[in-house]
């Protein structure tokens, strides 16, 4: 967890593409708030990113830093973790369904961690096609560290904002959520 992020990313072109609608071609909703607000969509001075920009620059930091920290989906944290919260060890099949992984993937990712020494797999006497992945002590000791040090991250993500602050942004995110499902 102690990679380091820079603290602002450089917009590409195709980053203003989120809603499916570039900059030069605005939609319905775009235009409109251009109509009312026009200092707000193109920005407060010509170059400058629009307020949708810097919100969606926001999102996006946010979604790396997470993704980036918490080792995507599907890598060897979250799986480490996953095999701790189980009691230590799940068949393989049964991990990967939890990953939504497709077997060859997993295998490669697992050959990884355990070439690390934090598994260990082995073959179920009673049906010779499975594989049971255990973790290892060290592997139980990463786990742990990781279980901790999110837990910590999520008990200090939030903390310069006040118990309000935190609920006002709930609202928000869940109010931004529903709008993007109705666009998808």
């Amino acid at each position: 967890m102690g990679n380091h992020l820079p603290d602002e990313q450089p917009a590409e072109e195709g980053d203003r593409e989120y809603s499916g609608t570039t900059a030069e071609q605005p939609d319905s909703a775009s235009r409109a708030e251009s109509a009312e607000h026009p200092a707000s969509a193109a920005g407060t001075e010509a170059g400058e990113p629009s307020r949708a920009e810097r919100i969606l620059r926001g999102l996006g930091y946010c979604g790396h830093y997470l993704h980036f920290h918490g080792g995507g989906r599907s890598g060897r944290e979250p799986i480490l973790c996953k095999l701790h919260r189980a009691g230590g060890s799940m068949s393989q099949l049964e991990l990967g369904g939890q990953f939504e992984l497709k077997a060859g993937s997993l295998s490669e990712i697992l050959a990884k961690i355990e070439a690390a020494g934090l598994i260990e797999r082995t073959r179920d006497p009673r049906d010779r096609r499975a594989l049971t992945i255990r973790l290892t002590e060290a592997g139980m000791q990463e786990a742990q560290r990781a279980i901790e040090a999110r837990r910590s991250f999520r008990e200090q993500a939030f903390s310069n904002l006040t118990d309000e602050e935190q609920d006002e942004f709930i609202a928000l995110l869940e109010k931004i959520r529903n709008r993007w499902e109705e666009l998808a």
